[in-house]
Parts: C-alpha cells; structure tokens; sequence
C-alpha cells in the first residue's frame, strides 16, 4: 500500500509570473465556455512581455508550437500566465508559457489549464530584425 511519501509533489508553474487577469463573462462562447482564442491571446501578450524584458526592446510573435489544452476555464477563474525563456538565437527567442487558474478564491484551487512555446524575433522601430544583446 502507497504512503503519502510515495506520491508525486503537485506540478509547480515553470518561469515567471508574466500576466494575471480575470477570466469575465464576455470572454466566453455562446455555450459560455472561456474563448481558446481569448487565452491564446493572454498567453501571447504574457510570452511578448518576457520575450521583450529579454530582448530588451520590441518583439513580434512569428510562431506558435506545441499548444496543448488541458482543463476549460470558467467565468470567474483568476488566470496567470508564467513564462519561461527556453532558447535565445541571433534574433528570436523561445519561450514556454503556461496559463494556469486560480478557482475559488476561497479555496485557492490552482491548476494548469493550457501551455504553448512562443517563438519571437527582436524587431528594431523600423520592424526590422535585431540582434537579440548577451545578457
């Protein structure tokens, strides 16, 4: 018989907190269920604020890989979007984010609703490519 020492620690966000938003009534279809294109939304915004930090100026979304739904979210749930850098180029970068929920706030539910990688180039005003600077 397995013991409480033989279960597996609770998954943990990977990266940093990037985004925290409240998932409201006209983000939903008519079965009011959550848009998969209004978190896909949130989680490109989070993606481009950490992609940026990094490349220390604008970026564009050029590609999105690997996207995964796990779990709806509600109406009322807290979503949180956690970044975390996976591959710096010449000009792109790679980053992984996970979109997360925080339910009943009383409870302090969390779980993993959907993860993406999110490719991005560094772009200079005039939208050209730029050299992503050493850290």
């Amino acid at each position: 018989m397995a013991g409480p020492e033989d279960e597996e620690p609770p998954e943990e966000p990977k990266g940093e907190l990037a985004l925290r938003t409240l998932a409201m009534p006209a983000d939903t279809n008519p079965a009011g269920d959550i848009f998969g294109g209004w978190l896909m939304g949130q989680m490109d915004i989070a993606g481009g604020m950490v992609a940026g930090m990094r490349a220390r100026g604008r970026v564009a979304t050029v590609a999105v890989d690997g996207f995964q739904f796990h779990k709806p979210v509600h109406v009322g749930d807290v979503l949180c979007c956690y970044g975390e850098i996976l591959h710096v180029g010449t000009t792109s970068l790679k980053v992984l984010i996970q979109a997360w929920v925080l339910r009943g706030r009383q409870s302090g539910e969390r779980a993993k609703v959907t993860e993406g990688t999110f490719t991005f180039v560094a772009i200079d005003e005039d939208r050209q490519k730029r050299a992503v600077p050493p850290e």
